[in-house]
């Protein structure tokens, strides 16, 4: 039972060869040297810890739920100023003592890792009949006319919500984790993930790689945070003292939620710092050397999968030319395609972010201690069901991407129970934790060992780019 991880692996699935026996998003809004990064101020999520020590015990019942200030008791951090419904528990991590990945995937039941073709082409079908569906019923019954607005905008979120069960079901494909049979993963997860305008084979390996360095301020993938006093920073704390928090919030959140994927894609903002503006359509972009996004053979997988959203694109264009207008492709397929981005970016954003979630670097960040950087958070039967518990087993995932999502339950059961201390769940209610990551996770600055959120300046904290 083992792990054999690598960043800079060429391999053709992904970036992480794991054994089963044993082992974005920020949305840039400016651009900053050659790297865009501005959105990344967005895409932090609220995980939410809670102390493991008695001693550093903290009593925050109002914090819990707003993120507001909140007042230590006995000797716990006093710069900390804000906590989510985790109550610190993910800090001062280097107060605990992390397992290996092989001693944490031997509390998992071996049939966790066990896929079931037929299963998983069933939750494909499902999810695709759902929003096909959907559309079909919109076309026939919703009239194409301007009074009808409230009642074509009521669809484009219930057929993108459906749709992102698609998106994921591609997403356990590019994992692995739907299949033993390649050649039927990766058909199923190139067919959707193109319908989606998502570079599939770009997507699969720029997403290992997120996996692989978790929770690291500069080798991260996506939704990696802005650090203080760099350019990226500065603008968003600009924006925030020129708007007030309120308005800044607001428009953060807006920005990041219909930009951020896309943009993350064109120019790599709240990508890893050490990849420069990365492209996922282009491999020329971006750095080209130890930390190139995409090195090897994935430079040629780019290209086959601008291919399938080529591809993509003309049909969609072709359907506008036949019907004499763009409004038949806007109302049925655009609206649906923005939302879906949406969910996309909030499963992600809230994933690895919040008030009191730190990020690492150099020797005191490792793969263990990454993944228990991700959180849990409660969206409800109706949302698992549709996006088969992507937001909601998010921590057994990054333990282990091939675990199929029909067994994630069971496996975050068995983590809960084996590692109370270092599992994260956040029991505060999606919009308010949505609120507090966009409005207080604003840049990282160095405190001890850990690179923590902050909502203020801080002339003297020395980030690790300029």
């Amino acid at each position: 039972a083992g792990v054999v991880l690598r960043a800079d692996d060429h391999d053709e699935m992904s970036a992480l060869a794991i054994s089963p026996a044993g082992l974005a998003l920020a949305s840039p809004l400016r651009v900053t040297g050659d790297k865009s990064t501005a959105g990344r101020v967005a895409l932090r999520v609220a995980p939410r810890p809670s102390r493991s020590s008695a001693k550093r015990a903290v009593v925050v019942p109002s914090a819990v739920a707003t993120g507001t200030v909140a007042t230590p008791s006995g000797d716990a951090t006093p710069s900390q100023k804000y906590y989510s419904g985790m109550n610190g528990k993910a800090l001062n991590a280097e107060e605990k003592q992390f397992p290996t990945m092989a001693e944490v995937l031997n509390k998992i039941p071996k049939h966790c890792f066990v896929k079931d073709t037929a299963k998983s082409l069933m939750y494909a079908a499902v999810s695709t009949a759902i929003t096909v569906g959907l559309g079909l019923a919109a076309f026939a019954y919703i009239p194409m006319t301007l009074a009808y607005l409230p009642a074509w905008i009521a669809y484009a979120f219930v057929a993108g919500t459906a749709s992102t069960g698609c998106w994921v079901v591609a997403h356990e494909c590019g994992h692995g984790a739907f299949s033993d049979n390649r050649a039927i993963q990766d058909t199923v997860g190139y067919i959707l993930h193109s319908l989606l305008l998502v570079p599939y084979f770009s997507w699969q390996r720029s997403h290992a790689v997120h996996h692989s360095r978790t929770n690291h301020v500069m080798e991260g993938e996506t939704h990696v945070p802005a650090q203080v006093n760099t350019p990226d920073s500065d603008v968003v704390f600009k924006l925030r003292d020129m708007l007030g928090e309120g308005p800044f919030t607001a428009l953060n959140l807006v920005g990041v939620f219909l930009l951020g994927w896309p943009i993350y894609l064109l120019t790599g903002a709240s990508g890893g710092p050490v990849r420069g503006a990365t492209n996922h359509f282009n491999p020329n972009a971006g750095d080209q050397g130890k930390h190139a996004l995409f090195p090897g053979k994935w430079r040629g997988k780019v290209w086959q999968s601008d291919v399938g959203v080529v591809a993509t694109i003309g049909a969609l264009a072709a359907w506008a030319v036949s019907a004499g207008s763009v409004w038949p492709v806007a109302a049925l397929y655009l609206g649906p395609y923005l939302v879906c981005n949406f969910w996309l970016v909030l499963y992600t954003w809230l994933q690895h972010t919040d008030v009191d979630v730190p990020h690492f670097e150099g020797d005191q960040w490792n793969l263990v201690k990454g993944a228990f950087m991700t959180i849990d958070r409660p969206y409800g039967s109706i949302y698992d069901f549709l996006h088969h518990r992507i937001g909601s087993t998010h921590v057994a995932h990054h333990i282990n991407h091939t675990i199929p999502h029909y067994h994630a339950k069971e496996a975050t059961e068995a983590l809960k129970e084996a590692f109370p201390d270092l599992y994260l769940y956040d029991p505060t209610p999606i919009v308010t934790a949505t609120w507090r990551v966009g409005s207080k996770c604003i840049a990282v600055y160095k405190r001890g060992n850990e690179w923590v959120f902050t909502d203020e300046r801080m002339p003297d904290a020395k980030p690790l780019i300029a």
